[in-house]
């Protein structure tokens, strides 16, 4: 095998540095872009390959291990010459990641995610409720597919405010058959209208069926999701406009 040129180990680096200065702490890092001067000069990059473990972001969000693939790059070149890699074109990328079920719990119980989850508003005959998620949330991977979660959440009406808490058991989407709920319960003392449960459940699969979620600087999509005893692995297709810059 040819050893990578000066110019792409250069320009590894400097990704490299910069995705790690963009994490709040990461065990391992290794970036490796597939290119030559020339086309540096011409902003481009054949692909840029991303492995990673131990990746912590928004504080609370950590990654176990990350694999990221990505096909033909344009860059900044004047840019990415002073260690700021900016993007001229948006680009799409194939990424693998493994969370654990501790992973995962952190991240539910962030206020990062909590932000992007809820509040929830909901039509339920001619009223709007909104639903609140109270924390701590709880996911348990006992293996079988299954996602089993507890917790419980605020639901609020016009005239007053009731505390739910609820148990359930999901499994993700597979090549056999759709997301499926195999189980929701509220805890005794607690229960909700049969108009709210189907408002809820049709707001669910609303979210489930979305072709991909988009944000300020990425649009990505689930493609692959599989649920094993205390771990979880997501094949993701991302498109990403922009490299974050915090």
């Amino acid at each position: 095998m040819s050893q990578p040129r000066v110019e792409a180990q250069a320009l590894s680096q400097v990704l490299q540095m910069r995705l790690g200065s963009l994490l709040d702490a990461v065990e391992f890092i290794d970036v490796d872009v597939q290119t030559d001067l020339s086309q540096i000069i011409q902003g481009e990059a054949n692909s840029v390959s991303v492995e990673g473990q131990g990746l912590v972001m928004q504080k609370d969000i950590r990654i176990q291990n990350m694999e990221l693939q990505t096909d033909n790059i344009a860059i900044n070149p004047l840019s990415a010459i002073v260690g700021k890699i900016e993007l001229d074109q948006p680009v799409n990328t194939t990424v693998r990641v493994r969370l654990t079920e501790a992973d995962i719990n952190q991240a539910l119980n962030s206020d990062y995610i909590k932000s992007k989850l809820f509040p929830i508003e909901l039509s339920v005959d001619d009223e709007i409720v909104t639903l609140e998620l109270q924390l701590p949330l709880s996911l348990h991977l006992p293996g079988g597919e299954k996602m089993e979660f507890t917790g419980s959440m605020l639901v609020h009406k016009i005239d007053n405010t009731q505390q739910i808490g609820f148990s359930a058991v999901a499994l993700p989407r597979t090549d056999k058959h759709p997301v499926l709920l195999e189980e929701f319960r509220c805890t005794p003392g607690t229960g909700i209208s049969l108009g709210l449960t189907l408002a809820l459940m049709q707001k669910v699969k609303e979210l489930v069926n979305l072709p991909y979620f988009e944000f300020p600087e990425i649009a990505f999509c689930i493609k692959e999701l599989d649920v094993q005893e205390g771990t979880m692995m997501l094949i993701i297709e991302a498109h990403v406009y922009e490299i974050p810059s915090s």
